[in-house]
């Protein structure tokens, strides 16, 4: 078992009796382009946060940062408001990453309403094809600034160079990259591509890389297996600029949660304590101010 304190930055919480949230990823037709139907079988119950804390009780977890999980609700909003209802009673979540659609031109309303709920940090943006690129997208996403928000983007291996001129034009506003760019393939080309999209990345001091989600394409994985992942990572950041989660539950159809910690611990050992303590929960303290 770990010792070590971990600050857990990307965890799921979903409610399927709630009326106002939905959860699209969930949809019977819904087939998730990693996991395909493997997703299914998180749909057969709510996952609380009294799951979440009876999943974590052996991992020295002391804070833990909500990401979005709902997607096509009506409001966004609701699910910030559940959160922290929630954690007026647990504590957890520490930090609430809300939805919002930033090339929306209502966008900035959204960001009010969320930002009513002193728990709420950043925002994740889940937009598909070239939104980087977009004026719209660039608009919305300048307000992150104005409210002291992080962004939250998944962002493939080829679109880096496109996320690291985003960062450059807007300096004061941190980027965090989910799920370590999210690799679909663990073959030796692809991983030679992600290399470089993650490097590129990397030359942006205000991007941040979490590492996570590991498991969604490498279902069988072991410590030795996400290894050089893990490390590349931490390489081209430096721990200044990394930090680890679990993308719980999601990543619990392939391990238990004490097993992802330790994976974590073991890959590390190399590292200075002041290393270690920086990539396991001072960056998510400082970067969410929890």
């Amino acid at each position: 078992m770990s010792s070590i304190k971990f600050v857990d930055t990307h965890f799921h919480l979903f409610d399927f009796q709630h009326k106002y949230l939905k959860y699209g990823h969930f949809d019977p037709e819904f087939i998730h382009p990693l996991l395909g139907t493997k997703l299914h079988k998180l749909a057969e119950s709510s996952y609380l946060i009294e799951n979440y804390l009876d999943d974590t009780k052996t991992s020295n977890v002391p804070k833990a940062v909500h990401v979005q999980a709902a997607i096509g609700s009506k409001d966004p909003v609701i699910e910030t408001k559940w959160l922290n209802t929630i954690a007026e009673k647990t504590k957890y979540p520490h930090a609430i990453v809300g939805d919002a659609d930033l090339k929306s031109p209502k966008v900035e309303n959204i960001l009010v309403r969320h930002c009513e709920y002193s728990r709420l940090k950043g925002i994740r943006d889940f937009s598909y094809g070239d939104y980087l690129i977009e004026k719209d997208f660039h608009k919305g996403f300048s307000l992150l600034e104005k409210y002291n928000l992080v962004a939250s983007l998944d962002v493939p291996w080829h679109n880096m160079h496109k996320l690291r001129d985003l960062a450059f034009k807007f300096p004061n506003i941190p980027i965090i990259i989910d799920h370590a760019g999210v690799p679909t393939e663990r073959t030796n080309e692809y991983f030679d591509n992600w290399k470089i999209g993650i490097q590129k990345a990397a030359e942006a001091p205000n991007i941040f890389c979490k590492i996570s989600g590991l498991g969604m394409a490498d279902n069988q994985w072991t410590t030795n297996s996400i290894k050089p992942w893990v490390l590349h990572c931490i390489e081209s950041f430096t721990p200044n600029r990394s930090l680890f989660a679990t993308n719980w539950p999601v990543d619990k159809l392939f391990s238990s949660y004490e097993t992802l910690v330790n994976a974590y611990d073991e890959i590390t050992l190399s590292f200075s304590k002041t290393e270690r303590e920086s990539m396991f929960s001072k960056n998510a303290e400082t970067l969410y101010n929890i």
